[in-house]
């Protein structure tokens, strides 16, 4: 009884110390189900857990009983704590996870949680501060183009996106319409919605208009296993899920993983329309012929866009021109038809031609980095702070712990097989050695692959009663991307070798051990940062490492095409999204209801978004058109106003900033606001995709006829008079003048058009100046002649100024050459 009373009194005295201080609030999370998966068990309440996110009868007795006993006990938590006024309690959270909010004093009482029995987690709310997906806050959206077309509540409305991907988790609030306003019939889609063979519930919602799955050919080659492939549009991958969000996921959805909260996600067009159509797998992939078959039953069903994070592992090796495939000939058709197609152009970075997506008619979509960053730290007994990565809370603030290494900690040395530094295997190691220290693990090459996870070693560490952890990267395979995991205990990823070389120096040179090598007593200390506030980065955008580069090539012995990609970049690092709790494409990930994960599979789904939104606005554009604005509109500087930076390797393959070319960018990076309202687009059609083809060296025109069905009766000269809003010339030889025409899609306007180039080619335009009309089209040629030999391509630009505020802005790549 006397040490009770001890304790409250010190606990008042701490309370009095902190009354002057300023207040924040934090979100708790406590032991115990919340109502959306309780099972039973506790005594006097019944099981309210629903099978799926369906909408919760919260008016039935069961539900009211048990939020009544959640709150009661949350109160009696907060009560036994604190001296009553010296907190408010702002929520009960019962449904979704079971704790509460409160408003307290910064660090004391926040503390004090921590450490209270049955308490998870205790993590300071800055939602308000950061919103989440953090892209469309990054390109403008809330405020400079969702009000033109009606507001959040109307962004990207009766727009159809269809998504050939992994499918879909329907439950998922990013994919409710139990939120928003009553979706209406779209009368232009056609397409079905599956019943999920095993609930016997429709996958579609008002938000999902159509839900199919393909995998035919899945099955004939033996690959499809439907314990964990679902023969529906279930996403049984994450990925599916994840690219539906980016696009035309619900706006304003709290991003809740491990009891902290990471702001609120959005699609770029939080109002369009979303119809899947799956054929990608789990374990596999897809099958070239699942896919054309998802295309053609997209296109058929009157999907206005077509978002594709897939594409060939290499150049297609049974044709002899890229451009000219299965899966490429069907989007051809696809853009004919109407359908604005956006294609992820690969993770092959950043070594050049490593692109996937080739063609003129597909709008190959590169990855930035955008301006949040997840930085962390390890402070040591020796005075060093080693920097990582780790969306994890600290170790208490003012104490400092042993640190352990998972080899010193081991029950037996025989079980050294089963790679004991990966701390996968939390039996394996000694409780009573790792319990209340950092445990030290060693990041090997079982990360890459997949089979080992920074999730599972953060639910090592947890089950073994560290109070942290720290994974260390011995040495890096180049292409290897280090992404900050999520984690509810302190932890950090150490990805900079030079600095696990520190770690590991201090480590030896504390730890005594006898001649046999067994360590006598743990003396080296440390501490872990708070990793869970982002930084805002002015370097933003770059171009990521992964993302892959140009040279195009027109054919598989890797020859130059006379065609720009990728076309446009966005961002595509580290995006929160939705995430299939039946996932696992990202083992850091499993179970969760969001992932935050990076590739040209992330940038695809924003340009497919803000291309609804433009769709939106001018139902009548083509998807050149689209394609157009996108790509004329773009920004090649960064936010500190320098010219775009693409990260590299260095020649001791770290990574180092190089000066961006339209290799790696395209025409830019995308922005969106200045995209609703071009001036000028340089417009195609299907007689020019054939023109492209018919004119470039090396197709034989048969295999068009194959692929086409449309002989080769009309021709532009060479295909780089193709109309698109780019000029690329492989094999300049002396004087080469090409055209583009444009056409006015805003009020009349008189434009001056002016170039520049690499001073080792001469550019010229004609005319200098133009004036259009409303909807008119004139014709400009732009004459390069090469002045002398660098042996590398050359790059420049044409900026057309007009006297109403439009700039329409197209990049020039060209190689110069004798003969």
């Amino acid at each position: 009884m006397k040490a009770v009373e001890l304790g409250w009194v010190v606990l008042v005295v701490l309370l009095g110390l902190v009354a002057s201080g300023k207040a924040n609030v934090y979100i708790v999370t406590v032991e115990g189900e919340p109502i959306i998966s309780y099972k039973g068990g506790e005594n006097g309440f019944e099981a309210t857990a629903v099978e799926s996110d369906e909408k919760l009868d919260t008016a039935s007795e069961l539900v009211t009983s048990y939020a009544s006993h959640l709150e009661k006990k949350h109160d009696m938590l907060l009560g036994m704590l604190f001296e009553h006024g010296s907190y408010k309690k702002l929520y009960s959270y019962k449904h979704l996870i079971n704790g509460f909010s409160v408003h307290l004093s910064p660090e004391q009482q926040a503390e004090t949680l921590r450490r209270a029995p049955g308490v998870k987690s205790v993590e300071r709310d800055w939602k308000v501060r950061r919103l989440t997906t953090h892209t469309p806050q990054f390109l403008g959206l809330p405020t400079g183009v969702w009000p033109t077309g009606g507001g959040c509540d109307r962004a990207g409305e009766d727009i159809v996106i269809g998504f050939v991907d992994s499918g879909i988790y329907p439950h998922h609030p990013s994919f409710s319409s139990h939120h928003t306003d009553p979706y209406g019939p779209v009368p232009k889609y056609r397409g079905k919605c599956e019943i999920d063979p095993d609930t016997k519930r429709n996958f579609c919602n008002g938000k999902i208009i159509g839900a199919q799955h393909f995998a035919e050919a899945a099955k004939a080659a033996g690959a499809f296993n439907p314990a964990i492939d679902f023969a529906s549009p279930l996403d049984g991958d994450g990925h599916g899920s994840h690219t539906a969000a980016i696009a035309a996921g619900n706006n304003g959805i709290p991003v809740r993983v491990n009891g902290h909260e990471f702001g609120k996600a959005s699609g770029m067009a939080p109002r369009a329309r979303i119809a899947v159509y799956k054929a990608l797998y789990r374990l596999f992939g897809g099958f070239v012929a699942d896919v054309v078959a998802a295309i053609d039953q997209a296109v058929h069903d009157g999907v206005d866009i077509l978002s594709l994070s897939v594409g060939p592992n290499s150049p297609p090796t049974s044709t002899k021109t890229t451009f000219l495939n299965p899966f490429d000939a069907t989007l051809l058709e696809a853009v004919k038809a109407g359908v604005f197609v956006a294609q992820a152009a690969g993770n092959g970075g950043p070594f050049p031609k490593t692109l996937v997506s080739y063609s003129p008619w597909i709008t190959s979509v590169a990855a930035a980095i955008d301006d949040r960053r997840y930085k962390n730290h390890l402070t040591m007994g020796n005075g060093k702070i080693l920097a990582g990565i780790g969306l994890s809370p600290s170790t208490h603030p003012n104490l400092t712990y042993t640190m352990v290494a998972a080899n010193d900690v081991l029950w037996d040395s025989s079980v050294s097989k089963y790679s004991p530094s990966d701390c996968q295997r939390p039996e394996v190691l000694n409780k009573k050695l790792v319990e209340g220290n950092i445990l030290l693990c060693g990041y090997s090459f079982n990360f890459v692959v997949g089979t080992a996870s920074i999730k599972k070693v953060s639910e090592t560490a947890k089950s073994l009663g560290a109070v942290g952890f720290v994974l260390a990267v011995e040495n890096v395979s180049p292409g290897t991307k280090f992404d900050p995991v999520p984690v509810s205990i302190p932890g950090i990823l150490i990805t900079d070798v030079s600095k696990t070389m520190d770690l590991i120096d201090y480590y030896n040179v504390s730890t005594p051990r006898d001649w046999t090598g067994r360590v006598k007593g743990f003396k080296a200390i440390g501490s872990i940062g708070d990793g869970l506030m982002p930084i805002l980065h002015k370097s933003a955008p770059e171009v990521a490492l992964f993302s892959a580069r140009g040279p195009n090539i027109k054919d598989f012995n890797f020859q130059d095409a006379d065609l720009l990609k990728p076309d446009i970049l966005a961002p595509g690092s580290l995006i929160w999204a939705a995430w299939s709790l039946n996932g696992t494409d990202e083992p850091n990930f499993v179970g969760e209801g969001f992932a935050l994960i990076s590739g040209t599979s992330m940038a695809a789904p924003h340009i497919a978004g803000i291309a609804a939104l433009l769709k939106q606005k001018h139902p009548r554009w083509s998807p050149a058109a689209i394609k157009s604005a996108l790509m004329t509109t773009t920004t090649k500087l960064d936010r500190g106003g320098r010219p775009l930076q693409a990260q590299q390797y260095s020649e001791t393959e770290a990574m180092k900033l190089v000066t961006a070319t339209p290799f790696d960018y395209g025409s830019g990076h995308v922005n969106p606001r200045a995209a609703l309202d071009p001036g000028l687009i340089f417009d195609a059609g299907y007689e020019d995709y054939l023109g492209f083809l018919c004119t470039t060296p090396g197709i034989d025109i048969h295999e068009i006829r194959k692929y086409t069905n449309t002989p080769c009766n009309t021709t532009m000269g060479r295909p780089s008079n193709f109309n698109t809003p780019s000029i690329t010339i492989s094999h300049l030889v002396g004087t080469q003048t090409v055209t583009r025409t444009v056409t006015n899609v805003a009020g009349e306007e008189t434009y001056a058009i002016t170039a520049r180039m690499h001073p080792s080619i001469a550019i010229e335009t004609r005319p200098s100046a133009m004036t259009l009309r409303p909807g008119a089209s004139r014709k400009f040629s732009v004459t390069l002649t090469t002045r002398s030999i660098t042996g590398s391509y050359c790059f420049g630009s044409i900026t057309m100024k007009g006297s109403r505020g439009h700039k329409v802005v197209i990049p020039v790549v060209a190689m110069g050459h004798w003969r």
